[in-house]
């Protein structure tokens, strides 16, 4: 019998909980689940056969020590920040380790305890980054290969709302980490476009300048992701003169969070005292104390807005201006946390609601004297507020990848992302037996 042990039970782990269920009787796996939350991860697991739940603080060495001791692959699906705990342990029991974050600088440390250890220790492997990673490079493989020229090179990704249950002016409902929601773009842009860098700072980054068209849905706007540059050498672009990572948001998400980051709702310095208070008594002490409450009175009052403004106030006044009975109760509170408060609140998933995920990649090359163009999309709807698109995308591909890993079909070692063939190629062909198909398109330049 082979043991996984999984950290984190949260909104992205349900189908991952899942499909390891589904796999385990065949494979011969025991599933331990480690949340903070006991009946969370208690919720989670539908065969106790297979799976069982536990729950101690991450922090807790010998607790965490116990588990790793144990495992045959370790898969983390903690917050960013505790992943090296892990990590640590995983070097030091010798174990291997999955988690859909970024190999950060502290992860990077470790590569040579890893590739001495001879040990795998996976990246990136969720959606963005993940599914990202493996389908764009199967392409430029493809294109490679065929002795093409990539010219330009732009990636979209977005966790959205699905049509039929987009009914707010935000076009917008959570379906995974609201921290990283709040806190998307604090550092800003970098991309290349047409041989030239190009910086965008936080106050310019949600300017909804940026439109893209993707058949059967409405327009969708996109910011550019922190770094796009730091994948050129990755991917092998090095030379592209367009090279973009991006989000995608409906263009109406975009301007509201402008608005957002204008009146200071996204601050990390600004405090209030929220026992006692609403929504609605906190929104409007901090518009007064910030001097931005003009336009907020004109709207109460009826008067006539500009579109902008008009759109802004609907959703200002969904997410809480005009509730006087939600409250915080939090002692002292940033107005970032108050905003996060809100968010979560208001921007739900309710339980037959359904989520979407949309990835684009654009690619322009040469290939025998001729231009092309080719778009690959995937369009991924979840099923209600559990069984999320988000949480297949995420959850799928490190399920995936510790089945293979575990099977012995994927035998490479060391910090890695997925951007290897013995990867990329029967992860991507699993994930579209479970319905997360790419559609390509092409065309002449």
């Amino acid at each position: 019998m082979k043991t996984i042990v999984l950290f984190g039970a949260g909104q992205s782990a349900t189908v991952l909980i899942e499909f390891l269920e589904s796999n385990a009787a065949q494979e011969d796996w025991q599933i331990i689940v480690v949340d903070a939350n006991l009946s969370l991860a208690e919720s989670k697991i539908t065969q106790p056969q297979y799976a069982k739940a536990v729950s101690f603080d991450i922090l807790n060495e010998s607790e965490r020590s116990r588990y790793i001791k144990q495992a045959d692959i370790v898969i983390s699906m903690l917050p960013h920040a505790l992943h090296i705990e892990v990590a640590k342990d995983c070097v030091r029991f010798q174990k291997n380790l999955l988690t859909a974050s970024y190999a950060d600088k502290a992860m990077q440390e470790l590569q040579p305890e890893i590739e001495k250890k001879r040990l795998l220790f996976l990246c990136e492997m969720g959606l963005d980054p993940g599914i990202d990673h493996m389908s764009a490079k199967k392409i430029i493989d493809e294109i490679q290969s065929k002795g093409g020229t990539i010219t330009s090179f732009t990636s979209h990704c977005g966790g959205l709302v699905a049509p039929e249950s987009d009914d707010n002016p935000w076009h917008y409902k959570v379906s995974w980490n609201p921290g990283n929601i709040i806190n998307a773009g604090k550092t800003g842009g970098h991309y290349k476009e047409n041989g030239k860098e190009v910086f965008v700072t936080y106050n310019e980054l949600f300017q909804n300048k940026n439109l893209v068209t993707i058949p059967g849905l409405d327009r969708l706007a996109w910011y550019p992701n922190r770094d796009s540059l730091h994948y050129t050498k990755i991917y092998g672009l090095e030379n592209v003169p367009t090279f973009i990572r991006s989000t995608l948001r409906h263009p109406d998400f975009m301007s509201g969070w402008q608005q957002l980051i204008q009146l200071k709702f996204l601050d990390e310095n600004i405090y209030y005292n929220t026992d006692g208070k609403s929504l609605q008594t906190l929104f409007t002490e901090h518009l007064q104390q910030q001097a931005f409450d003009d336009w907020t009175y004109a709207a109460l009052a009826g008067r006539k807005l500009n579109a902008t403004d008009q759109l802004f106030f609907e959703q200002f006044c969904f997410l809480g201006l005009t509730d006087n009975e939600t409250k915080i109760n939090a002692g002292k509170c940033s107005i970032i946390d108050i905003m996060r408060f809100a968010v979560v609140n208001k921007l739900k998933l309710f339980p037959t609601d359904k989520d979407m995920i949309v990835m684009l990649h654009q690619f322009t090359y040469e290939c025998e004297g001729k231009k092309q163009e080719l778009d690959s999309v995937l369009i991924a709807k979840g099923e209600n507020n559990l069984r999320t698109a988000m949480a297949k995308t995420v959850g799928l591909p490190l399920g995936i990848a510790a089945k293979f890993i575990l099977q012995g079909r994927i035998k490479m070692t060391g910090l890695q992302i997925p951007i290897a063939k013995e990867i990329y190629e029967p992860v991507l062909a699993a994930l579209a037996i479970e319905g997360i198909v790419f559609r390509d398109t092409y065309g002449a330049a």
